[in-house]
């Protein structure tokens, strides 16, 4: 295949125009990874004795480097000669080969990309399971043992809350461990490879020609800091579904390049099938965690109907929609949610110690309703109704509510108590009954895209004043941001905005390994109104969590022993581009 023009990675993370320049505060890569290199730079006194002006390597120039720690992008960060260098694939500890590809002179830092390990660190113990790691830009942590990267994840969390929150350190609770993924590979359902059209297609459109394939492209995902597609033949981190619908689709392509006008990207999305006994025959056939028969199968149609199970809940959406694709954590994070999102009784006890009946507070109101704000096809709506007596799902688009109420009836909740609403974010309070939905008696639920909420979302919501938030994000960066607004407030902005006081305060914050081997991690907060006795933060999990953790750690070291953890089957969708990760839809 022909390539593609060279691609700077600097340029593309970090050097934007005016009309492209990030918003402050905005959660993305680039405010993130510049946070810790200046913090990094800050921490770090310079010698005495070294020169005043260091003499900047040139472009493509290899350097001996020795990894400082980990960003929470998941690059490493090493320091050299004054200055921060960025080297993805790193771990803390390690000495390493890199290339120099962009020196940002103005913030001290040199972008590289990763060439080779020279000594290994005490963190790299693992060997990767993909024969691409290190090249394709999906994965960052398949060299570094599970329980690190949680450890990491936990880090990241924290540095959220004290770089983006504006939130002082007391006002932030100490964050829970990480909860793991039950799967570290073998986790995703829904993958997409692509490949490119060859070079001259567009000329050979413009003319009316038929666009003439010399040879198969490679088909797969973005290597890491270009703009190449690189040929991909399994991604460890797919179901192994997803992995047998990627080897006959790469097998389709090249029988019918010849087909394809343009490149294409192609769609790998499990489907679950639970069968009675009887019914069972064929090799995709297994047994889920709950004993049930199951026929997995992989669907390329983006139009065709993908169905999933959270415990006993049924989801059916169309292959191409959004639904998170880690589908083994699902239950822990219901769970979780289900044990803190309601407000506990606390007794308050006497002066000398003791408390009884007649010295018990008045209990906060009893909650009896749920507002799930960009619900999306109502999976939380779903999950969680039967804590509540009214549960509401609100999102912009008509097309997710059809399938959040279809989903709904398919799991015989009654619609008299749950339904689904379509409304514009900004103006979403607006449809809510104050009278059926009293906030003193409401929970809010909220899991918005990557960017997070807007403030005329946050002022809608301090408006409202529900008695309970659980905050879902898939970018803890913008999650700390708008959970700063909650309890802090907003200022005014000239006449468009008057100035709202914080409400709330933070009762619990953990993070979530949806993708395990990747440096994303899902957070969830639980916020209570100021003024509110405090319960048990974490309630019931604690215990869950290290279960889980111990058998993590089990079957990982019974599997290393034995040299059987199964690296066949199982990002951005797929390891490889990881925009999806990056990105709720």
């Amino acid at each position: 295949m022909a390539q593609k023009r060279p691609f700077n990675e600097g340029k593309r993370h970090f050097k934007k125009n005016k009309k492209q320049k990030s918003a402050a505060n905005d959660g993305s890569n680039e405010e993130v990874l510049l946070v810790d290199i200046r913090r990094l730079l800050r921490d770090t006194k310079l010698s005495e004795d070294e020169p005043e002006d260091q003499q900047l390597p040139e472009q493509w120039t290899e350097l001996e480097l020795t990894i400082s720690e980990l960003s929470s992008t998941g690059d490493g960060l090493a320091l050299k000669d004054g200055r921060v260098y960025v080297v993805p694939f790193a771990a803390p500890g390690d000495t390493v080969t890199a290339k120099v590809v962009r020196t940002v002179d103005e913030d001290s830092y040199t972008i590289t990309d990763f060439v080779s390990v020279s000594e290994p660190g005490p963190h790299r113990t693992e060997t990767p399971k993909c024969p691409y790691f290190a090249q394709c830009s999906g994965c960052q942590f398949q060299h570094l043992p599970y329980d690190y990267q949680l450890a990491h994840k936990r880090k990241i969390v924290e540095k959220a809350y004290a770089n983006f929150s504006g939130l002082p350190p007391l006002a932030v609770p100490e964050v829970g461990e990480t909860i793991g993924s039950p799967l570290q590979y073998g986790y995703r359902t829904k993958l997409t490879p692509h490949f490119d059209a060859p070079p001259g297609a567009r000329r050979d459109k413009r003319q009316g020609n038929k666009v003439d394939w010399k040879e198969i492209p490679p088909i797969g995902y973005m290597k890491k800091g270009t703009r190449k597609t690189m040929d991909i033949e399994e991604c460890p981190i797919g179901t192994e579904a997803v992995q047998r619908g990627m080897k006959s689709e790469r097998e389709r392509v090249r029988k019918n390049i010849n087909d394809y006008q343009r490149g294409a990207t192609l769609l790998l999305r499990e489907n679950t099938e639970r069968l009675k006994e009887g019914e069972a025959d064929g090799v995709e056939i297994t047994k889920d965690d709950d004993g049930n028969l199951v026929r997995k199968t992989c669907i390329t149609d983006s139009r065709a109907i993908s169905t999933e199970y959270v415990d006993d809940f049924r989801f059916d959406n169309p292959a191409g929609a959004f639904f998170q694709n880690n589908n083994s954590i699902l239950p822990l994070v219901t769970q979780y949610i289900r044990d803190n999102i309601l407000a506990p009784t606390i007794d308050t006890p006497k002066e000398n110690g003791s408390s009884d009946d007649n010295t018990t507070a008045a209990p906060p109101p009893k909650i009896k309703n749920m507002i799930d704000a960009y619900c999306g096809s109502g999976f939380f709506t779903i999950t969680l109704s039967a804590m509540f007596t009214n549960s509401i799902g609100i999102d912009i688009s008509p097309q997710s509510i059809a399938s959040a109420s279809q989903i709904a009836t398919l799991n015989k909740l009654p619609p008299s108590s749950t339904h689904f609403i379509a409304a514009d974010a900004n103006d979403l309070f607006s449809a809510i009954d104050p009278a059926k939905f009293v906030p003193a008696e409401t929970a809010v639920v909220i899991d918005p895209p990557r960017k997070g909420c807007d403030k005329g979302f946050i002022r809608q919501l301090l408006a409202y004043a529900p008695e309970r938030v659980c905050y879902v994000s898939c970018n803890v960066h913008t999650q700390a941001r708008d959970v700063g607004w909650l309890v802090n407030g907003l200022l005014a902005e000239g006449d468009d905005a008057e100035g709202m006081e914080g409400l709330y305060e933070i009762e619990s914050l953990r993070g979530f390994d949806f993708f395990p081997q990747t440096s994303h991690v899902e957070g969830v907060a639980i916020l209570r109104k100021k003024g509110t006795p405090a319960g048990e933060v974490g309630r019931g999990f604690e215990d869950v969590g290290a279960t889980l953790g111990a058998e993590v750690a089990s079957e990982q070291k019974e599997a290393d022993v034995v040299g059987k953890l199964d690296g066949d089957s199982g990002i951005m969708e797929a390891a490889p581009e990881a925009s999806e990760i990056s990105s709720r839809s």
